[in-house]
């Protein structure tokens, strides 16, 4: 269940509205090697990379000192009908945080590790993902969690083929996928504005967050954070909406 706060109400449409049927289509893996190129963001950092913005702010405000918790995820994916498909799983729901949710394989970032090493040895871990199949695409930028005080470095990887996937009972509930296309498509996508308090920039009036309603999933949290900045920068679009919760 997602704990919205009473006083919740709707937010915008989604960044991608003016765009027709036509332009939210064919959003294979050409398309998304080249944005990351036209980005600056087709490389692999060694460690997460530093927040910017009005995150780091609350990073380095009221939640100083909570960010020791360095974590990768990676947003794998394949191509089928000429549109590009990212795997996503759900939590299992005896987990102690974000238990049920929808999130990206990923975890702590061990010692000695970069992030792509870790986001590709917990793929393998929850979903057992073959990491030979993966070639690297690159990088979207960190995000900070407030729930968990974690910062996240998502890496981006183009696996050959469908996936033969089965999820780890102790960590998944289930593993799917979905195309970027569905993504972007009418009704899927909805901003909802949170208030979440003065010690947090713009909190008092509502902080936007995001959400995907996917079949029996609802998306949202930071995964629906990292699908907005992926499905921006696939679709050249630029986000002006500030702090993302």
């Amino acid at each position: 269940m997602v704990p919205r706060p009473e006083t919740w109400r709707p937010g915008r449409g989604a960044p991608w509205g003016a765009l027709d049927s036509a332009q939210r289509q064919g959003l294979g893996l050409a398309k998304v090697t080249e944005a990351l190129h036209r980005r600056g963001m087709a490389s692999l950092p060694e460690e997460p990379m530093e927040i910017q913005g009005r995150e780091a702010a609350v990073a380095d405000g009221p939640f100083s000192g909570v960010t020791s918790k360095h974590s990768a995820v990676l947003i794998a994916l394949f191509e089928e009908e000429g549109e590009a498909r990212v795997i996503l799983t759900r939590r299992a729901d005896h987990l102690r945080t974000h238990r049920s949710q929808v999130s990206f394989p990923g975890g702590r970032i061990d010692e000695g590790e970069t992030p792509l090493e870790a986001a590709l040895r917990e793929a393998e871990e929850e979903v057992g993902l073959d990491r030979g199949m993966a070639r690297p695409l690159g990088h979207l930028p960190s995000v900070f969690t407030i729930a968990s005080g974690a910062l996240i470095q998502p890496v981006v990887v183009a696996l050959e083929r469908r996936p033969v996937l089965s999820a780890n009972p102790d960590e998944v509930a289930r593993v799917f996928d979905v195309s970027l296309a569905e993504l972007v498509g009418e009704g899927v996508f909805r901003e909802e504005l949170w208030p979440l308090g003065d010690h947090i920039p713009g909190g008092a009036d509502g902080v936007p967050l995001w959400f995907f309603e996917v079949g029996e999933e609802l998306i949202w949290g930071a995964t629906g954070r990292l699908l907005v900045d992926l499905l921006a920068t696939v679709l050249d679009l630029e986000l002006t909406r500030g702090f993302r919760a």
